[in-house]
């Protein structure tokens, strides 16, 4: 058995696994024998709060894959990732990844690894966690200031989107293409749903607008958005 989770960010919504809920998990995967494959994937943007502790800091039975990549905190063309796996299966995963056609070289992997050693990493992230928290929160002034009540920003996610809530018969969809004809790139979050009852809102990005444009866009969606 494999439950494979995102507990630091599920996307869309970018919610978080709760404590209690980790534990569970933690304790079914124990009790089972099975593995939890955590994905950490955009789990260094945490913008509220204290963030949670990962899966594998809680994993006293050895049940769990940690695995990360560096694609959002470096630079996507770098294709690294990595695994971390309980120190009894190290072999047998060195084993299966030496059959692998690797997709980064041995340079890439070096420099990287200098890098963290040389503590340059971290300081890098908490850069980064800084200037996107001031884009994050730019935008979402932004957003009030120009919608005021007609696009409500849901604020318990993270990660490095923000969701707006649409009102009440307007389509995620044809908003979506409205800004899109308008040279912005939202996504709509009704085609996530399941179910036939769907909640219409507009998965923003926020990483590439810096502050002081942050008017300027929640402008251009407004116009956009104008008539939907």
């Amino acid at each position: 058995r494999l439950a494979v989770v995102t507990p630091s960010h599920h996307s869309p919504l970018g919610m978080a696994l709760s404590l209690p809920r980790r534990l569970d998990l933690l304790a079914w995967a124990a009790e089972a024998g099975a593995w939890i494959l955590e994905d950490d994937y955009d789990g260094e943007f945490h913008f509220r709060g204290r963030p949670l502790p990962a899966l594998k800091s809680l994993d006293e039975a050895g049940r769990v894959l940690y695995a990360g990549t560096f694609s959002k905190v470096l630079l996507p063309s770098l294709r690294l990732g990595y695994l971390v796996v309980p120190r009894p299966e190290v072999a047998r995963f060195a084993a299966v990844a030496a059959c692998l056609v690797p997709t980064a070289g041995q340079l890439e992997q070096a420099v990287v690894a200098a890098f963290m050693a040389e503590g340059h990493f971290a300081r890098h992230l908490r850069r980064m966690r800084a200037a996107y928290r001031e884009r994050r929160a730019a935008l979402e002034r932004a957003i009030a200031e120009v919608f005021g009540e007609r696009l409500r920003l849901d604020p318990r996610g993270d990660g490095m989107n923000l969701v707006a809530w649409l009102p009440p018969g307007v389509d995620d969809i044809e908003a979506a293409r409205r800004a899109q004809a308008h040279g912005m790139a939202p996504s709509p979050l009704s085609p996530w749903h399941i179910e036939a009852r769907r909640r219409h809102a507009l998965i923003l990005g926020f990483a590439n607008i810096a502050p002081e444009a942050a008017r300027h866009e929640a402008r251009r969606l407004e116009r956009a958005l104008a008539g939907a």
